[in-house]
């Protein structure tokens, strides 16, 4: 199968879907790396330039969407082409963000692996597409956090939800709910990190530009 150059780097946090993907790749033929989040990604883009980025968003470290960011604002790696992978960001508005962030393509877990493969294939032989532009460091940091924040409510809602859930379900249901809540938890965890850090960010953006 012929790749432009590079491999398709893969970046997920999860081991299971990690695992999954690559071996996937593979089993068509393609050259795969694997990165656990954005700034592992971006320390291997230095020292290989992947042929294409397949990306989950919510990750620790750097997620997706900082990751994009990054790529599309350097001048050296802008045109590499990206695919979003999600399940926990996938409103309309959240694939918009996504898409203006200069995605190629945005593919909702769990993954058809038939549907999954035809857009890597897709992406891969498109050698008329322009890079898309990305957006800029205000655009970027006011989306991004309207998103975490939108999500950070929608998980503790889930959350509260399933709580309450739990208090009448019997013995034997429990085991199924309890690990969903466990898993909502962990995810609104790690988008309150990301939330904290970009208001850091964010903070230190508006401390260097006084204007805006």
């Amino acid at each position: 199968m012929n790749i432009p150059y590079g491999p398709i780097l893969v970046v997920e946090d999860v081991p299971s879907v990690l695992g999954l993907l690559e071996a996937t790749l593979k089993f068509k033929g393609y050259p795969v790396r694997t990165a656990r989040n954005g700034k592992e990604a971006l320390e291997m883009i230095a020292q290989e330039r992947p042929a294409a980025i397949i990306t989950d968003i919510l990750m620790p470290t750097m997620d997706g969407f900082s990751l994009a960011h990054t790529l599309r604002t350097d001048p050296v790696m802008r045109d590499i082409p990206i695919i979003f992978l999600s399940a926990t960001f996938v409103t309309p508005e959240d694939k918009g963000f996504a898409m203006s962030l200069g995605a190629n393509r945005f593919i909702e877990k769990p993954i058809d692996t038939e549907e999954f493969l035809l857009t890597v294939a897709e992406v891969l032989t498109d050698d008329t597409a322009q890079p898309p532009a990305g957006l800029n460091e205000n655009d970027f940091y006011q989306g991004y956090r309207q998103r975490l924040e939108s999500k950070l409510l929608h998980k503790n809602m889930q959350i509260s939800r399933t709580e309450r859930l739990l208090e009448t379900l019997p013995p034997e249901q429990k085991p199924a709910f309890q690990e969903l809540l466990d898993q909502a938890i962990f995810d609104r965890n790690e988008i309150q990190k990301e939330l904290d850090e970009l208001h850091r960010l964010l903070a230190e953006f508006k401390g260097d530009h006084p204007e805006s």
